[in-house]
């Protein structure tokens, strides 16, 4: 292992030095300070003799008396199941004062694409107790299904209540002998304050999730190259718990502003030629390397699912980390702000949301029979009310007909009872739909349209509507 002491210019995260060998991309580097520190890094650009190397810890401390060892490897995880109900900072490291971890195996992290011809269609639902999410825009094993919010919206709440409350009803159901496949959380945080870290934490001891997760904090102060590598290490992780020790893995990631931020801050550092908004030009694929990691293979009983959350700056979704986002993943969860200055949890606005394999996911077997036409009148019903809303602030209630009156109400009642409630209350796919019944049947029968007469005759509540008519009367 050759050592140099070569260091020609210190750059933000990035040093340069001279070599005199060809040096792999990627390939991690230790570079030792005068005082005696060992920092770590990763080589980012190797050409005509001089390399560009991103450190981990930040560059301080650093000068041309530093010696640098390159390692001859790519950066890898250390993964073994014990990773369970561990803390790691963001490159991987033990935080929580446990043991050391000794790993069945180091994978690259960097990770291999999924063969499409391997990969298996995300067909079974993950039930995240949340009704906003499980009946109107249903999580699928497999899928990738981003969180759009924006700045001071509880989007870690929700993020909580889903790594609490997630699991796969049918593993469930089987008896505790048979071989089943279990469920775990990853969660990585990146860029968050410490407030935030510690509010997760105690959500996460006090509720017990955390014996089937695994924490990734890299905080706001923590450097922003350590914020590239946090994700790729959650989600070595994962696919080593999901392809090899069988997991259902639910990924979330928070915040990805936060990853595409430092993406940039590197890119401005190299002096790279900036794309839309000063991001780097290879965003879209840098976000398509870590989302594309979610999925199933043919012949293993593991998954990744990834919940990605992201704030979009000025809660502009057509800003660059958003749309790209959006053209990658299938579909997005709004959190909205008016619904959440209205006092609803979580404010989840369904309308714009969607999730686009929700349809492969639901139905007889997987949810139950009536969950699609449920989902299909509730939106329609939904956006009529919202629709009328803005009608009655020009003319007024008793302008509008009957009817359209009832549409209004079941609005109000859509966003009071099925909507908002609350991040601790833990719904299962039962009870949502029900909830859904019990607003459907505020409407009359005939205005049910795009459910079949059959669910109609079953599950619509005759008393609502007949004790709504006696109350009109009086």
């Amino acid at each position: 292992m050759k050592e140099y002491q070569t260091i020609t210019e210190i750059s933000g995260p990035l040093v340069y030095a001279e070599v005199d060998e060809a040096i792999g991309y990627d390939e991690i580097v230790e570079i030792e300070t005068a005082q005696g520190e060992t920092l770590r890094g990763q080589v980012l650009e190797s050409s005509d003799g001089v390399v560009a190397i991103q450190v981990f810890e930040g560059t301080s401390g650093i000068d041309q008396n530093a010696s640098v060892r390159f390692l001859g490897e790519t950066m890898k995880m250390p993964v073994t199941e014990d990773l369970l109900g561990r803390v790691l900072d963001g490159s991987g490291r033990p935080i929580d004062d446990g043991p050391e971890i000794v790993p069945e195996e180091r994978q690259d992290i960097v990770g291999a694409a999924i063969n499409p011809y391997s990969r298996e269609y995300p067909e079974e639902f993950i039930e995240t107790g949340v009704s906003a999410i499980d009946g109107m825009n249903t999580l699928v094993r497999g899928q990738k299904l981003p969180i759009f919010s924006s700045s001071g919206q509880p989007h870690s709440e929700l993020a909580m209540q889903i790594a609490r409350q997630a699991s796969v009803p049918e593993e469930e159901e089987g008896d505790d002998d048979e071989e089943g496949s279990e469920f775990a959380v990853i969660f990585g945080a990146m860029g968050i304050t410490q407030e935030e870290a510690n509010e997760f934490m105690e959500d996460f001891e006090r509720t017990g999730a955390l014996e089937r997760s695994v924490v990734f904090m890299n905080l706001a102060d923590d450097p922003a190259v350590e914020r590239t590598v946090t994700p790729r290490m959650v989600l070595t992780t994962a696919e080593y718990l999901a392809f090899e020790k069988d997991y259902h893995v639910l990924v979330i990631l928070t915040d990805m502003t936060n990853y595409c931020e430092a993406l940039r801050e590197i890119g401005a550092a190299r002096e790279e030629v900036p794309g839309r908004r000063g991001y780097p030009g290879y965003m879209y694929t840098d976000l398509a390397q870590l989302y594309e990691r979610a999925g199933r293979i043919q012949g293993r009983d593991g998954s990744v699912t990834q919940i990605p959350i992201l704030t979009m700056p000025g809660d502009d979704d057509t800003h660059p980390i958003p749309d790209l986002t959006g053209y990658i993943t299938e579909g997005q969860i709004y959190v909205d702000p008016d619904l959440n200055s209205q006092g609803l949890q979580p404010p989840i606005n369904v309308l714009p949301s969607l999730s686009r394999l929700m349809d492969d996911g639901i139905g007889e077997g997987l949810t139950r029979e009536d969950h699609a036409d449920v989902k299909d009148q509730m939106f329609a019903a939904y956006a009529e009310g919202e629709d009328l809303r803005d009608l009655v602030n020009i003319v007024g209630r008793e302008a509008l007909s009957e009817l359209d009156n009832k549409y209004l109400d079941f609005a109000d009642a859509f966003e009071s009872e099925f909507v908002d409630q609350g991040f601790d209350q833990n719904r299962d796919i039962e009870e949502t739909l029900e909830i859904g019944w019990d607003l459907l049947s505020m409407l009359p029968k005939d205005a049910l349209n795009r459910i079949d007469e059959e669910f109609i005759e079953e599950y619509y509540r005759e008393d609502d509507s007949e004790r709504e008519v006696v109350e009109a009367a009086d």
